[in-house]
């Protein structure tokens, strides 16, 4: 928490601006911006959205997770479609629960599902 206090009056002080300018420009109480500021008490979410839009900044350069303002780039890779693709027989009842077996689609429907799941996995 400390980290993101110094990152915030970092931010604050590099436009040179007093808290109660910033509490008067982003709604808050210049009390507020002084307890992130000072680590007595963590900003909300949709107060830290609001210093990461305002100054132009990443999340992840105010959590002090990189050095760089534009933030890290991540590849999301969810681990949920790798898993079920790995095991076709798995997949494919998931798939059967999903859909009405008397419905004279879903069969096409269900192939259609997993060969779209599976190509997703393989990516």
């Amino acid at each position: 928490m400390k980290q993101l206090a110094k990152r915030l009056k970092i931010l604050r002080e590099t436009i040179g601006v007093s808290q109660a300018k910033l509490a008067q420009i982003a709604g808050l109480t210049q009390a507020s911006v002084n307890r992130y500021e000072n680590a007595q008490s963590s900003p909300p979410l949709e107060v830290l959205l609001w210093y990461a839009d305002f100054f132009d900044v990443s999340m992840d350069y105010i959590f002090a997770r990189t050095e760089q303002p534009e933030g890290k780039l991540y590849q999301n890779e969810p681990k949920v479609i790798e898993s079920i693709t790995q095991d076709n027989q798995e997949l494919k009842q998931f798939v059967d629960m999903c859909f009405d077996p008397s419905s004279p689609v879903s069969q096409k429907l269900k192939n259609m599902l997993v060969d779209m799941m599976q190509q997703e996995g393989e990516k």
